[in-house]
């Protein structure tokens, strides 16, 4: 836990932020500086720049006191983003709470695979989106194709209204419909594309996860069922049924489950199209079409 350190009065700037990230580090928090520097930023409302510029400016009391306070709760293992509110993904800046999955990096692999389906930029494409969480998939694939429009289902009310929220901020709400309901049943079919991240976790995995994850991303975000694979087979019949005849599904999972998630697919009747790679190299989602 922070020592107390970063509340004590007049310190400044970067003292604070020097003290906050000696507390980080001893909880064992990965990058204890960077982290500071983000919650020290968000306390004083300013940015990074703010704590160079200003570095010598003292800290007021409340100011102290909401420092110490965000510190002492990533230290308990709290992630910045949901301390901020805020999650940067495909360099948009998104609104996430305790309702929705924290977007990490790994999922814009499906970003990428999207759009390069989505070839003409201009296109008048039709996209949904399954699980939708924050919409952070469908509101970065409708960025980047400005004349598509898409619609992203979620199971939980809470999350539809945070996805909302993000279209709004984005200027996105013409094009981007967000819904509740149980994967595809309510929509007709014609999607050109079809993007999901949905919990793929094995449960009795979960238990192992890190604490950002475990304890702060909602469970039904997370649990896949006994193997992981529990929300891909409920989404399969979707999938081929709402695909227009040259459309493809991209589908995340898991660093290690791509080849057996195909091979799920592939019982379920669809026709597989390959993998697309993260960062690390690791085969994170499986692209698929309806077949026959």
């Amino acid at each position: 836990m922070a020592n107390g350190n970063v509340a004590e009065p007049g310190l400044t700037l970067r003292q604070a932020l020097a003290a906050a990230g000696q507390d980080l580090a001893a909880a064992n928090i990965e990058d204890p500086k960077l982290d500071a520097a983000l919650l020290l930023a968000h306390a004083v409302g300013g940015d990074r720049l703010t704590l160079i510029r200003d570095g010598e400016r003292r800290l007021d009391p409340s100011e102290a006191e909401a420092f110490a306070g965000l510190i002492a709760a990533r230290a308990a293992r709290k992630p910045v983003s949901r301390l901020l509110g805020r999650r940067e993904f495909w360099s948009l800046d998104l609104a996430i709470d305790e309702d929705v999955l924290d977007p990490r990096p790994d999922s814009e692999t499906a970003v990428a695979a999207g759009l390069e389906l989505l070839a003409d930029v201009n296109g008048a494409y039709r996209i949904a989106d399954f699980g939708t969480g924050s919409g952070c998939l469908l509101l970065a694939l409708l960025v980047e194709r400005p004349g598509a429009w898409g619609i992203g289902v979620d199971i939980s009310l809470p999350a539809a209204r945070i996805a909302r929220r993000n279209a709004k901020g984005l200027d996105l709400s013409g094009r981007a419909h967000f819904i509740t309901g149980n994967w595809g049943g309510a929509l007709a079919p014609g999607f050109d594309l079809i993007v999901a991240n949905p919990p793929y976790i094995p449960t009795a995995d979960i238990a192992g996860l890190a604490p950002e994850v475990r304890c702060h991303d909602p469970a039904l975000a997370l649990d896949g069922g006994d193997d992981g694979m529990a929300a891909y087979r409920a989404l399969a019949p979707d999938l081929k049924r709402l695909l227009n005849s040259s459309g493809q599904a991209v589908l995340e999972c898991g660093h290690d489950q791509a080849a057996g998630l195909a091979d799920v697919l592939v019982a379920a009747g669809l026709c597989f199209e390959g993998f697309d790679t993260d960062l690390a190299g690791r085969d994170r989602c499986v692209r698929v079409s309806r077949g026959l």
